[in-house]
């Protein structure tokens, strides 16, 4: 039923050109092998046991395609292939060579996705952890030592990372946007800006929460046995 869902979601609907990746934690005490053990929130209301689904969304917030975690895929891990890069992958294969932009966190940005995406003229824009393999080890903000609202930028090939100190470091992989005029991002009255970068990766980046609040409208909850 689940497969069926997604390919009918893709097969009827053209999305926008700017795409965001992210994960869904939905709530089960069902007895599935695939289903994980999350610390109980302070807030009401709590969820123990629930199951992990990746979804790519559009701005209306219409899923076009998702994935279900179903663990760790030992022989992909054999083929030094990364889960993340293989889910993102397999969820991107209906949308290849159209141009798409696709926006997506830490948890499955690395220059080696960002790459091979770009070869299906897949373009990425995500935040991304510095000790990612492939990222420049002097990325590091002790290394450097960036001041407030400072940016550094190191580019290789066609991708371009950005590292920016606003209250902490911000670590971003793309190969969407030209770099940033300028090296400090700070008004006239000592407040700091965003740059345009960061502006639209949190303005596309929302589209999965939108979904989200769009499917809590209709919530259905229901024991299970």
């Amino acid at each position: 039923m689940f497969e069926i869902l997604s390919d009918t979601f893709s097969k009827f609907y053209d999305p926008f050109e700017n795409l965001a990746i992210d994960d869904t934690i939905i709530s089960f005490k069902g007895r599935v092998i695939f289903k994980q053990y999350v610390p109980p929130s302070p807030r009401p209301p709590k969820k123990d046991f629930s199951i992990r689904i990746f979804k790519l969304c559009d701005l209306t917030g219409y899923t076009y395609d998702m994935s279900a975690y179903l663990g760790k895929d030992r022989q992909r891990m054999a083929q030094h292939v990364t889960a993340t890069h293989v889910t993102v992958t397999e969820m991107t294969r209906k949308i290849e060579a159209r141009g798409q932009k696709l926006y997506m966190n830490n948890f499955f940005s690395s220059p080696e996705l960002f790459g091979n995406l770009t070869k299906k003229l897949i373009y990425c824009c995500g935040t991304v952890r510095p000790n990612r393999r492939g990222i420049s080890h002097n990325l590091a903000h002790k290394t450097i030592k960036l001041k407030w609202t400072d940016i550094c930028i190191r580019t290789r090939a066609n991708v371009m990372v950005l590292l920016w100190w606003d209250k902490r470091d911000i670590c971003m992989l793309m190969n969407i946007h030209d770099a940033p005029a300028g090296s400090n991002f700070c008004n006239g009255g000592g407040r700091a800006i965003n740059p345009q970068i960061v502006m639209e990766y949190n303005r596309y980046m929302g589209y999965v929460n939108k979904r989200n609040k769009m499917a809590n409208t209709y919530s259905i909850r229901q024991h299970t046995i």
